[in-house]
């Protein structure tokens, strides 16, 4: 039987077997099984990609639509030309939409999956009872962790944060970073 069964000791009914260490390493489980969740529900920024794409493949339906009918009728070319410039500006708002939340998708997909793979990797190491007590295992699993922050920002969060900073207040030195880096740089948008 695994020390996971169910009738183990708990929080809510703990026993001689009861320990901080298990409750811990749950809480971890849990935390990464959120995460993957949250993970899961993101995919409503899909949804907006899908749909803005699909409006986006209406509106360009619509240019090439009048374009044909202005080659047509040359009585009406002033109304088409109106016609076409507003699908036009409609369907690049489109493409920039779906840019911009693919972006923040993908952002939001990476930083899930390092923060849900740091915690398994915590997880290991507290059930592991003879990497738990060592310095070194910590340092490297640190040092793991924060190799996998692509921003200086992040990483300077994370040095605060292990150096003892309160979180909030590392949040808040964070944003300020980011905020200074906005400021610093044009709005760029990447396409891929």
């Amino acid at each position: 039987m695994n020390s996971l069964s169910l009738s183990r000791s708990t929080s809510s009914r703990p026993d001689l077997d009861w320990s901080q260490l298990k409750e811990t390493i749950l809480m971890l489980n849990l935390a990464v099984t959120q995460i993957d969740q949250s993970m899961n529900e993101g995919n409503a920024s899909v949804s907006t990609l899908s749909t803005s794409f699909t409006g986006l493949a209406t509106n360009l339906s619509d240019i090439q639509s009048s374009i044909a009918q202005l080659s047509q009728q040359n009585g009406s070319a002033e109304k088409m030309k109106v016609i076409i410039e507003g699908s036009a500006s409609t369907a690049l708002d489109k493409v920039h939409s779906a840019i911009i939340a693919f972006q923040f998708y993908d952002k939001l997909s990476q930083r899930l999956d390092h923060v849900s793979g740091s915690l398994s990797a915590l997880t290991s190491l507290i059930s592991n009872p003879e990497e738990l007590y060592s310095p070194i295992a910590w340092q490297t699993l640190q040092e793991t962790i924060r190799s996998k922050y692509t921003m200086e920002e992040e990483r300077r969060m994370f040095d605060r944060v292990i150096s003892g900073v309160p979180i909030e207040e590392a949040l808040i030195e964070f944003n300020q970073d980011m905020a200074n880096k906005s400021n610093c740089e044009e709005d760029e948008i990447e396409l891929f």
